[in-house]
């Protein structure tokens, strides 16, 4: 469930953001309820957002704040890239990927609250893939990271960086030829699309819309 830093090593250079709105350098349970959803909600439509169930971080993990009537699950994803920061990523899984990596993302949290290091967070979570305790997502679908406030890493310097708004859509085992590129650095070259982890199951094809086409609360 490393796709946050994947999505970072992608160019985008060829786009114009707005600068990000400020987040506090350790998103936690000290940002208040009604805050918190709002930055979920900011990760899809709001014709879509305003439907979902939704959940915010606890002083022991993400708890649901709302249940919702659409399908979709939308929450801030949160990890530490060093013991000051942590990337910020609010989106919005469709059914499927509530059923399948929201399970494992609620599990994630509970270990991180529980003071468990990103190292054995990660162990555990590939653990879970290998034994079959975990899925990835079966069919197509996608999750919106639509919101204007995506602070994601690790970079390359243990830190965060901004990235754009954009949607991932289940791409499991794509490579870059099945785009028609004859190899991953042609692929690498768009800023506006990419493969989060050619070639595996959890792959996700992510797709950056231009700024105009934005989507801002």
């Amino acid at each position: 469930m490393q796709h946050i830093g994947w999505v970072v090593a992608l160019g985008v250079g060829a786009l114009s953001f707005a600068d990000p709105p400020t987040v506090p350098k350790v998103y936690d349970a000290s940002m208040s309820r009604e805050q918190q959803m709002a930055l979920a909600m900011s990760a899809g439509p709001e014709a879509v957002s305003s439907h979902a169930t939704i959940y915010v971080l606890g002083p022991r993990g993400y708890e649901k704040a709302r249940e919702g009537t659409n399908g979709f699950s939308c929450f801030v994803y949160r990890s530490f890239v060093n013991a000051a920061e942590t990337a910020v990523g609010p989106m919005c899984l469709d059914a499927e990927g509530t059923r399948t990596s929201l399970v494992v993302y609620l599990h994630m949290e509970e270990l991180r609250s529980s003071g468990k290091s990103e190292a054995e967070i990660k162990a555990d979570a590939d653990s879970g893939y290998r034994t079959g305790r975990f899925e990835y997502p079966s069919k197509m679908g996608l999750l919106y990271m639509m919101s204007n406030q995506n602070r994601l890493g690790p970079t390359k310097d243990h830190t965060t960086q901004h990235f754009p708004p954009h949607i991932m859509i289940y791409a499991p085992n794509m490579t870059a030829r099945d785009l028609g590129f004859e190899s991953a650095s042609q692929l690498g070259d768009m800023p506006y699309m990419g493969l989060s982890k050619p070639g595996t199951p959890g792959n996700l094809l992510v797709v950056v819309p231009s700024a105009e086409d934005s989507h801002t609360h």
